[in-house]
């Protein structure tokens, strides 16, 4: 079993920063595949981004993509999401999940950190 944690969420206003973190148990966490989430509210679950194992390939929504940077520190189980040039449209509960095997939806989910950007 897997446990995983996010922390970092706030009220920012738009076109400030925030970093969030998921520290995870277990010692497999080296082998999964990690991702960034978000729901806003009345609308589904979407991807925000991946970090395979080494951290060398990424993948982003294009919503995203240029103003967030995904990244991961093996040695301390946690994977980052730093999010820059925040909109109000990226307001929304962030959760991070653990793919176990590559092509499977997230195995494991957090509980979520609520993002808040104001206009």
């Amino acid at each position: 079993q897997v446990q995983l944690v996010e922390s970092g969420g706030g009220l920012v206003q738009a076109g400030g920063s925030l970093r969030l973190s998921c520290a995870a148990s277990g010692r497999t966490f080296s082998t999964y595949v990690m991702a960034w989430f978000r729901q806003a509210p009345e609308k589904e679950r979407e991807f925000v981004a991946s970090i395979y194992w080494s951290g060398t390939s990424t993948y982003y929504a294009d919503s995203v993509k240029g103003r967030f940077t995904i990244s991961r520190d093996n040695a301390k189980n946690t994977v980052y999401l730093q999010m820059n040039s925040l909109k109000p449209e990226d307001t929304a509960v962030y959760y991070c999940a653990a793919v176990v095997a590559v092509g499977t939806t997230p195995k494991y989910w957090g509980q979520g950190t609520q993002v808040t950007v104001s206009s």
